[in-house]
């Protein structure tokens, strides 16, 4: 799940004022192809990194295309495209198909079982989660233990991360996907004289990916679901007030997906849906870098014209957004600095207000923008301030995030927001603040022509939410922008009937019974063997020091929520140094908050 970077404003110089001019003009001029079987490629040659190749190819779904019940399918399904296919992952390619079949005649029978008989039972409130294996039924837990001993059986036949291999040995680095809300991207860089082993191994795995170690990615991503949300001290609250504030929209669940979706799909539902969503029409490729386009073709034809169409439609997304008309407040308590969200309904992607409501993101943003001379400078009430769009396929959000500082609540945030966007409304910005943020804005574009990677992403994903060719529109669209336009789209859609606000407050510590002794180093090294404690003496000093020097409220927050998942899981004899970091990562954020309060 990727959220827009938030560009920073600078002073306007004669430096960025000089880049300006030849951002805007500058031209990417690719060459663009569509094989016979609908799949289009956009190639761009350039030699400014000798012997390097930016290769990627794009997939037009993302969570936005999946439905309750299979939520978080379209990253799994991104996870297990790296497990290889019949010719790469396996020693055995027979047996390896056998075990895949019957492992998966066994999943589905869990899944029956689980839904006949635990969900019932869940229902009537005999029990909580009807997936928790601590409390299978006899049957359920039988089935477990059959689907274990297969798994270990099949592992006799699995080369493990055979596909990544082979990549590394030919000198390929950085191979790595992503999925969204709106797209899943697969990329790598690859030696020039390696576009071929690019195109087969690409190829193969979209005609054959053998979703082999089912059972063991699902672990991954459930442990993924827990690192990114369960574990952030705001996960599970940002993921409620998404779902607060998508009424209708698809963009309402986490891309990672429900906790209980995780668990039950089949690898009948997982094929289904890449031969739905994994059609050669609804693929994008991206060649850049040092390469003949003349040599490219031919080899790219050859085995991306190997995929076939499956006759399968691809379903579209027609769910759109309902106004909110009005304005909600979501209140939640956790281990966290105070913060306050406020978000409202904007545009998608390629809308003629997206270009305005940038430019009206970079007045607010940075060390001269607006946000951090009034909330963080002037008035003291924040430790950060920033605003930005997320101008995603089917819908987006305009958003301002802070978190408080000294004695500042975040209402008192949210009070200085509206502060800030009835001067918006009422006043037009200066000439001088608009032309210091388009310059700044013209900055940015032109570094982001300079990489191979950049322009890799850029042009795919231009491609895939609207044309490529916005990689040389946008620019213009920047800087045509007027103060009137700001004005304009603020009073459209920063407006109080158009928002939802999150306030979020610390989580009262637990009543204690009497005050704790605090531990020392020794105390909590007492009970491990004696290299254990001749090792930790040397290294918790030093995490010690640096977690002294340490500044950021929200990375030591997290850093103490991480701490505390540990703790639980932790063996006994480490539990008592596992207390120690915490109590001191938790003297760290106290003594920053002393600091705070003196100034």
């Amino acid at each position: 799940m990727m959220r827009r970077p938030l560009r920073a404003s600078l002073h306007l110089t004669l430096a960025l004022a000089a880049l300006a001019a030849p951002a805007a003009a500058q031209q990417v001029t690719p060459e663009v192809f569509v094989l016979e079987n609908g799949m289009k490629f956009i190639l761009l040659p350039r030699d400014e990194e000798p012997n390097i190749i930016a290769a990627g190819w794009l997939a037009k779904v993302g969570s936005a295309d999946e439905r309750p019940g299979i939520t978080g399918v379209t990253h799994f399904l991104e996870h297990m495209m790296f497990k290889g296919t019949d010719r790469v992952g396996t020693s055995d390619a027979a047996a390896d198909a056998s075990y895949r079949q019957r492992l998966s005649d066994l999943r589905d029978q869990i899944r029956e079982a689980v839904i006949e008989e635990q969900y019932k039972r869940y229902t009537k409130g005999e029990i909580g989660n009807p997936w928790d294996k601590s409390i299978d039924t006899p049957h359920i837990r039988k089935l477990r233990e059959q689907l274990t001993e297969l798994e270990d059986e099949q592992r006799n036949v699995i080369i493990a991360n055979e596909f990544d291999q082979i990549y590394t040995n030919e000198g390929a680095s950085g191979m790595n996907a992503g999925t969204g809300k709106d797209f899943t991207f697969y990329y790598i860089n690859i030696p020039s004289n390696k576009l071929e082993l690019w195109t087969w191994m690409e190829s193969d795995r979209l005609m054959d990916p053998s979703l082999r170690e089912f059972d063991a990615e699902r672990d991954v991503v459930v442990e993924e679901r827990r690192q990114t949300l369960e574990s952030n001290p705001t996960g599970e609250l940002d993921e409620r007030f998404d779902s607060m504030f998508w009424v209708s929209s698809p963009y309402a669940w986490p891309v990672v997906g429900w906790m209980s979706d995780l668990f039950s799909y089949t690898e009948d539902q997982v094929r289904t849906y890449f031969r739905q969503h994994y059609q050669p029409s609804n693929l994008i490729g991206v060649v850049v870098g040092d390469f003949d386009p003349a040599e490219a073709k031919p080899l790219i034809r050859s085995y991306f014209g190997r995929l076939v169409d499956t006759g399968v439609p691809t379903p579209a997304v027609v769910t759109y957004e309902v106004p909110l008309m009005g304005s909600f407040t979501f209140e939640g308590e956790c281990d966290c600095q105070p913060q306050c969200e406020v978000r409202y309904q904007a545009v998608p992607f390629g809308h003629k207000d997206e270009a305005a409501l940038e430019v009206l993101a970079d007045i607010l943003n940075g060390r001269t923008g607006r946000l951090y001379k009034a909330l963080v400078e002037e008035q003291k009430i924040a430790q950060y301030a920033r605003a930005g769009l997320d101008a995603s396929r089917h819908g987006g959000s305009f958003s301002f995030t802070a978190g408080i500082k000294g004695d500042a609540t975040p209402p008192d945030l949210e009070a200085a927001w509206f502060d800030q966007v009835a001067l918006l409304q009422d006043e037009l910005v200066s000439d001088h603040e608009l032309q210091k943020v388009k310059n700044q804005s013209a900055a940015d574009a032109y570094r982001r022509l300079q990489s191979n990677s950049s322009l890799l992403f850029q042009l795919a994903i231009y491609e895939c939410m609207d044309s490529w060719e916005a990689i040389n529109t946008r620019p213009h669209e920047i800087q045509a922008v007027t103060a009137k336009d700001i004005q304009r789209v603020a009073r459209q859609y920063l407006r109080d009937d158009n928002r939802a606000v999150a306030l979020y407050t610390r989580r009262p510590p637990e009543p204690s019974a009497a005050p704790v002794a605090e531990m020392t180093l020794e105390d909590a090294l007492a009970g491990m063997p004696e290299n254990a404690q001749a090792m930790m003496r040397q290294a918790i000093p030093m995490q010690l020091e640096m977690l002294r020097q340490e500044t950021d409220f929200e990375k030591l927050e997290l850093i103490a929520s991480q701490a505390r998942q540990s703790l639980e899981v932790a063996p006994p004899e480490r539990q008592p140094l596992m207390r120690f970091i915490l109590q001191e990562i938790n003297k760290r954020i106290a003594d920053l908050r002393t600091a705070e309060g003196s100034n």
